[in-house]
């Protein structure tokens, strides 16, 4: 039997969600896996029921007939047939839209136009923009009038292309982005990802991801989210168009094949346990989590000084760390020596194997790193550095 059947593969791991938009459906899927969850939005979607520029964009469409109209998403779709009856121009935009070539990306946004009463001439399995791109521009767009659906995110190069190859396009912004009403719990998920007490970082949009870095400016900590994010942070976005803000300063990321958040959970359930520290320790199996440590297949988590201690001794396992050192890794600082010995002694209970940490006399503590060979238990086995 797999470890993680007992306790959850995200067990003892800390996972940031920066959704607006289904955080709550995304929180229960990490929690069902055991993570901790850190929830907080990096931005809102505000409906343009009163936005000049949506009501312009309708009465265009209505006015004269796109040749085609792409609807990307669900919600967007939705959004703006809803605004369009609101300003008594449902009827209409529906006629319309009832003798176009109408694309939509992928089943959600196939399923938003059937609720509408329509129907789709055609829509990729893969739900990707760049095959609805590839299938215009294989029909021939120069001359065409073409309707795009937006949801504040960024197509990279869509429109552009097909401007470029003759089209005439109408974008139709149904959503605008904006940063929370309540800043406070973004600015507490910086400060925990500052802090290294996060595992992995999860983007559904790109605006959030953008929001995030903008934030972070703005309080004059953008340098040091970036080092946190390129080498601490396991950084996951639903998917490339997501990613783009984040690659465009040097941040790394992971993303599943499918672009959902079943895929996206799935992904860190793989990726977070595959890089977590595992050390043989006194004759166990050792995994070193966020906040708590897997021990023979066991789940033991440990209080966060506890866990400060373990990850500083575990950067040179079998080396010997000074009580001097392991006090400056103690949350909350002083200066008492005799902190350390507590928190060695409630890590030795919590771990449940008082021997994977080891009393080195006047010197300080080491983990108790198996050899190989006939050498003791715990001596060196890597170099300085």
């Amino acid at each position: 039997m797999h470890e993680d059947e007992h306790h959850g593969p995200l067990a003892g791991f800390t996972v940031g969600v920066t959704a607006a938009r289904r955080a709550e459906e995304f929180g229960a899927l990490l929690e069902r896996r055991g993570a901790a969850v850190v929830h907080a939005p990096a931005l809102r979607t505000v409906p343009l029921a009163d936005d000049t520029e949506l009501l312009a964009a309708t009465r265009g469409i209505v006015g004269s007939a796109p040749d085609v109209v792409v609807a990307t998403t669900a919600v967007g779709f939705r959004g703006w047939i809803e605004a369009a009856d609101g300003w008594g121009l449902g009827d209409r935009l529906t006629a319309v839209l009832r003798g176009v070539e109408l694309l939509a990306r992928g089943p959600k946004a196939k399923g938003a136009v059937r609720a509408a009463g329509l129907t789709e001439a055609w829509s990729p399995a893969s739900e990707s923009m760049a095959e609805v791109l590839d299938r215009l521009l294989g029909e021939g767009v120069e001359g065409r009038r073409i309707a795009v659906q937006l949801h504040g995110e960024p197509i990279p190069g869509f429109i552009e292309s097909l401007r470029g190859a003759g089209a005439e396009v109408i974008a139709v912004p149904v959503y605008r982005w904006e940063a929370p009403e309540d800043i406070a719990p973004l600015d507490r998920l910086l400060d925990t990802i500052l802090a290294r007490d996060l595992d992995a970082l999860t983007f559904t949009s790109a605006p959030a991801a953008a929001s995030l870095l903008g934030r972070a400016e703005s309080r004059g900590l953008l340098p040091e989210l970036l080092s946190a994010l390129r080498d601490d942070v396991l950084v996951a976005c639903v998917g490339p168009v997501t990613a783009l803000p984040l690659r465009a300063r040097g941040i790394g990321t992971v993303q599943p094949e499918r672009f959902r958040l079943a895929p996206l959970v799935q992904l860190l359930c793989r990726e977070l346990p595959a890089r977590a520290r595992t050390l043989p320790l006194a004759g166990h199996r050792v995994q070193i989590r966020g906040h708590a440590v897997v021990v023979d297949g066991a789940l033991r988590p440990v209080p966060p000084a506890g866990m400060a201690l373990l990850h500083t001794l575990a950067r040179r396992p079998g080396w010997v760390v000074s009580r001097a050192d392991l006090l400056r890794a103690l949350p909350g600082g002083g200066a008492d020596e005799h902190a350390v010995e507590t928190a060695v002694a409630r890590l030795r209970a919590a771990l449940g194997a008082p021997r994977l940490v080891q009393t080195v006399v006047k010197r300080g503590y080491r983990l108790a790193l198996d050899t190989p060979g006939d050498g003791p238990a715990g001596a060196p086995v890597v170099g300085p550095g």
